[in-house]
């Protein structure tokens, strides 16, 4: 007991939170969270856990059967003090060096699906799909889930990372996956919610649900079940009654609204996936997103203010977050809601404390050498953004830019145009002047019926429309891989904004255009951009109908 009352004292000192702030959180959850923290400080020491104090940790305590998935090697020891030490740091270096040794061994670069460990039925379903080959971010994310670890997957927009997380949760969740091998009749009882898929946006809760029934066809599609707000909310509980779907795919605030209501349970779930998670951690959804993470995952009966529930929920739970970004909000919150999760890029595996703290650099703003973002780390292009895109920017008048859209349409020939503008208000204008000049367009925002977005989004799919004139809502979750040109008619509001509307062209592979149309006063933000994203953004100008390049900018990314 000693031993133990000197190692709290010196947690105490190692944690950054203040005293009062105690009370919102159990004992034992603060504890883990500090000697995580202490973890990081003398990293050259190795991982300081209670296994390495000689106490048997509360996930060996809580949950035995996931024993093989943290290999906590750990078992009280008597004796001197630094007899102990030395026991518990080598048998933490030991699990270490596996889990090394597992990330340097996955397949970054498979030539197929069945290389990744996937089963031989929902591999037919792929091909069938027309789906041969993995991208890098599904050779690393897929074998990666498999083993059971908490991950981050980040890998810029387009890159194909909607399959890499829900083909091993199809593999382990879906009854027909397992026809092959179990045909007993055991897949004909009651069926519980296996995953949920949380996403901000209906567009992009929508495109995932077609994702999923994409894989699994006419006969099985009830096995997925969309959650979305905007959509009559009867329904929705009258479809989970009636068809008990494994996965659950939905917007934070239905998924909380029907949870609440005692409709949707998710205690038994085995898989949280958070897709756009730098989306979910905004103001609007906080109250949501704390009902989710708080029932998903979690068993029934477990008393939400007791110290040992946080540390059982993160064991019972494999927790998935997507995102094309990772800023430090998104690490803070994999360390909080995950268990040591991994980072998963394209070709490459490692942990997050090897990923710099990076922040978007607000655009707002003058450029200033002191400000809170001065020493944030720029986010390579190769990760936020698809790499087959050229950037430029064009300076023009206020009351000519969408003159100025509509010539570079024509010089680029462009067949499908996403342009993005801050302000829903002058959507209609710009929608109305390109029509005006005979360009067939349209606008989408949040502010349309559920009827007249999806039927914008059928025509622009289509090719029935030329330009989509949208805000916000479309730089996630819309994929039209037709897309060959994005316009920033009014600038992003940061770095992030911009790599997310960027990356609705150039996806999987195929080649794109941003075009950023601004005034002279706005020049220095694509300076910022240019800096913090590493690449350059040639300043350009129509002329004769064609685009010319009138200045490269050189860059000195530091």
């Amino acid at each position: 007991m000693p031993t133990l009352t000197s190692t709290r004292l010196l947690l105490l000192v190692g944690e950054s939170s203040p005293f009062k702030k105690l009370s919102h959180v159990s004992r034992t959850a603060w504890v883990h969270r500090s000697i995580r923290f202490f973890s990081r400080v003398e990293r050259d020491r190795g991982l300081l856990t209670l296994a390495s104090l000689g106490h048997k940790s509360e996930f060996e305590a809580t949950d035995k059967n996931k024993a093989n998935k943290y290999k906590q090697l750990s078992s009280p020891i008597e004796g001197p003090k630094s007899k102990l030490n030395a026991a518990g740091s080598n048998e933490i270096k030991a699990v270490e060096r596996k889990k090394l040794l597992e990330i340097e061994s996955a397949p970054f670069a498979a030539k197929s699906f069945s290389e990744l460990g996937l089963p031989p039925l929902l591999i037919e379903r792929l091909e069938g799909e027309g789906f041969t080959v993995p991208t890098d971010v599904q050779s690393a994310a897929i074998p990666t889930i498999l083993k059971s670890h908490d991950v981050v997957i980040q890998s810029y927009t387009g890159s194909g990372k909607t399959l890499a997380y829900l083909l091993p949760i199809l593999s382990e969740v879906v009854p027909l996956m397992k026809k092959s091998s179990d045909d007993d009749g055991k897949s004909a009882k009651k069926m519980e919610i296996e995953a949920v898929i949380v996403a901000p946006s209906r567009e992009l809760g929508m495109q995932i649900v077609r994702e999923v029934e994409k894989i699994l066809g006419p006969a099985d599609k009830r096995v997925v079940q969309q959650l979305v707000g905007g959509a009559n909310r009867s329904r929705q509980e009258e479809a989970l009654k009636k068809n008990k779907p494994a996965i659950v795919v939905g917007t934070p605030g239905r998924i909380a609204e029907i949870s609440a209501s005692g409709k949707l349970h998710t205690h038994g779930c085995r898989f949280l996936v958070l897709d756009e998670v730098d989306e979910l951690l905004s103001f609007n959804f906080r109250e949501d997103m704390h009902r989710i993470l708080e029932h998903v995952g979690r068993r029934s009966g477990a008393d939400p203010r007791g110290a040992k529930s946080t540390l059982a929920q993160r064991s019972e739970r494999q927790t998935i977050m997507v995102s094309a970004t990772v800023p430090f909000s998104v690490i803070r919150a994999a360390r909080s809601w995950g268990h040591d999760p991994l980072l998963v890029q394209a070709k490459k595996v490692t942990t997050l404390e090897s990923l710099p703290p990076s922040g978007p650099i607000k655009l707002s703003g003058p450029m200033s050498t002191s400000g809170s973002n001065s020493n944030a780390q720029p986010q390579p292009a190769v990760e936020s953004l698809p790499p087959s895109l050229k950037h430029y920017h064009c300076v023009t008048k206020l009351q000519h830019k969408v003159d100025t859209l509509r010539r570079c349409v024509h010089a680029l020939d462009a067949k499908s145009v996403i342009a993005f503008m801050n302000h829903t208000k002058q959507l209609k204008d710009a929608v109305f002047k390109l029509e005006a000049r005979g360009m067939k367009a349209a606008e989408l925002h949040g502010d349309l019926g559920k009827l007249a977005r999806s039927t914008t989004l059928k025509k622009f799919k289509n090719g029935e429309l030329r330009i989509l004139v949208t805000n916000e809502l479309s730089a996630r979750g819309l994929d039209v891989a037709e897309c060959d040109l994005v316009v920033n008619l009014d600038l992003p509001t940061d770095s992030i904004h911009y790599a997310h509307r960027a990356g609705r062209t150039g996806r999987l592979g195929r080649k794109g255009t941003v075009l950023t149309i601004c005034e002279e006063r706005e020049v220095f933000v694509l300076k910022k951009l240019q800096k913090q994203l590493g690449i350059p953004i040639a300043a350009c100008e129509f002329t004769e109908g064609k685009l010319v390049i009138t200045e490269v900018k050189t860059l000195a990314v530091s």
